[in-house]
């Protein structure tokens, strides 16, 4: 099986071209939990293929992510960039915009090229934002409402730990949790107990922001189903959301991640979530034993 390592702003994922089908795995999550492996694998979050739309779907591809455990996740966003890129620069797709089919619907997406005529850097349009909590999913029945909208404070489990979260979707099930300085936040011990927390029946991202300016945070990410992240493109754009909700921060925002810096854009005049970043290529080789 041929693939391509890529990442965005490190949050890496092998890449398997599947406008060739020989290189499709038969068991994606089999293959995804074995080949992430950081020590007997390639090594990375997961595992993405890039496949032809279905039919009957006006897309230029389709992308399919599996996370570390081999669970399929809805959407990535620092995934699609990377999916952009190898669509274009092995000339399997030209378009720009480039509309890509995921398990959130057809996104569209705009890019730069660099001097070389490679994709460089991509702007997604992550289409509205879901805040009724039925649709993040999040069972609000044993949560506390606040007076922010969409916010909720839970406890966690028998820690006698509180939160108070921000929830929405952006392709997938976002917690934005705001403190004061998220360095000192001891994120191996908590994400996993946030993650499975029984409010959440599709588990949870999680993300814990700092706020540095009306214009500018810090965050952290335990994502569901790989923990431990350098960045998290759609959860992201659900901190954006989160910022705007709860009059912390503005629409337009930069937003610095363990692995770089992205920029969000809540947009007023059709409620899209807009999502700039870089999408590299690593090295490419052939997994022997798929």
């Amino acid at each position: 099986m041929r693939f391509t390592k890529m990442h965005g702003l490190g949050n890496d994922y092998v890449y398997v071209d599947g406008f060739e089908p020989k290189d499709v795995p038969d068991d994606p999550p089999a293959v995804a939990k074995r080949i992430s492996d950081r020590h007997f694998g390639v090594g990375g979050d997961g595992l993405i293929l890039l496949l032809p739309a279905e039919d009957g779907v006006d897309a230029h591809c389709r992308m399919r992510m599996f996370n570390i455990d081999g669970s399929e996740g809805e959407m990535c966003g620092n995934g699609i960039r990377c999916v952009c890129k190898l669509a274009h620069d092995r000339g399997i797709v030209s378009a720009n915009p480039m509309k890509v089919q995921t398990g959130n619907g057809v996104l569209t997406l705009d890019y730069t090229l660099d001097s070389q005529g490679k994709v460089d850097q991509v702007t997604v349009d992550m289409g509205e934002p879901k805040l009724d909590p039925a649709l993040v999913p999040v069972d609000v029945a044993g949560l506390t409402a606040t007076d922010q909208p969409q916010t909720f404070e839970f406890g966690l489990g028998d820690t006698g730990e509180r939160f108070t979260g921000t929830f929405c979707s952006t392709g997938n099930p976002h917690v934005s949790i705001y403190v004061d300085d998220v360095q000192a936040i001891n994120l191996m011990k908590v994400g996993p107990l946030l993650e499975h927390h029984p409010a959440f029946p599709s588990r949870m991202n999680v993300h814990f922001v700092e706020v540095v300016s009306a214009d500018e945070v810090c965050v952290r990410h335990w994502e569901r189903g790989s923990g431990i992240t350098l960045a998290c493109g759609t959860g992201a754009s659900a901190v954006c959301v989160a910022g705007v909700l709860t009059g912390r921060t503005r629409r337009r925002i930069t937003a610095h991640l363990p692995g770089g810096a992205l920029t969000l854009e809540w947009k007023e005049s059709d409620n899209h979530v807009y999502m700039t970043g870089p999408a590299v290529e690593v090295f490419t080789g052939i997994w022997l034993s798929i």
